[in-house]
């Protein structure tokens, strides 16, 4: 591949596990940056943590990468707000500028320094963004805007800095562009002619039943528990 979609690598996350702002919940959304070299498994960065495995982790969500590129646009339409000053206001455990979901495709393979990772789906945004910004439908704003990141599986463990160039190794799906999906899947596509192409593609098993399930009840799924969640009190 040639070098129109590296990037250099502004910052490598990681979070701990804490109690959170709903009675029982838990997150490791606060992240902050790591100097050195951070080793990576196939669970993501060593010493990351999830804060609810049922929903985030595992070898689909191992690694999230959000845009800084998209912080501009945040701070015009929420303000100045400190989170939004630097890395890791969206849980983020990549940082760079130059990739968005715009052109990050499903299925892109690229390197982080000796690790081979590859692009597994597109994040869809929960409540537990709305209580970390304070604003009550920031986890709509996220899913609404297209700016919502994305997730890797690890296909080879290694080792990566800071620094370092995300390199791109493949691109199996050029047509399928994060964005693209996420209008799909957002958009709240139901015709047989949109979603029927996606389903050729290697979704992730929870995707491909969303998809097979509009089809089969051609209607669109309710998104309020994952976008709202509990009650705060």
């Amino acid at each position: 591949m040639n070098g129109q979609s590296d990037v250099r690598v502004d910052a490598l996350l990681v979070g701990s596990a804490k109690p959170y702002t709903r009675p029982g919940s838990s997150s490791a959304i606060d992240k902050h940056p790591l100097a050195g070299t951070v080793s990576i498994g196939e669970l993501g960065f060593v010493g990351d943590e999830q804060g609810d495995p049922r929903v985030h982790g595992g070898p689909d969500k191992a690694i999230h990468h959000y845009a800084f590129d998209h912080y501009s646009a945040w701070r015009d339409e929420l303000g100045p707000l400190p989170l939004l000053q630097a890395p890791g206001a969206f849980g983020e455990n990549i940082s760079t500028r130059g990739l968005d979901e715009g052109n990050v495709c499903l299925g892109d393979r690229f390197r982080l320094g000796t690790a081979l990772i590859e692009v597994s789906q597109g994040r869809q945004p929960c409540w537990k963004l709305n209580d970390r910004f304070d604003v009550p439908d920031m986890a709509r704003r996220v899913q609404s805007s297209g700016r919502t990141g994305w997730y890797y599986r690890v296909l080879q463990p290694g080792a990566a800095r800071a620094g370092e160039l995300l390199r791109l190794d493949a691109r199996p799906y050029p047509a399928w562009t994060l964005r693209r999906l996420g209008t799909l899947l957002f958009g709240r596509a139901l015709a047989r002619e949109a979603l029927e192409p996606a389903l050729q593609l290697p979704l992730v098993p929870s995707w491909r039943k969303l998809l097979e399930r509009r089809l089969q009840m051609e209607e669109v799924e309710d998104w309020s528990r994952r976008i709202d969640g509990p009650d705060r009190l």
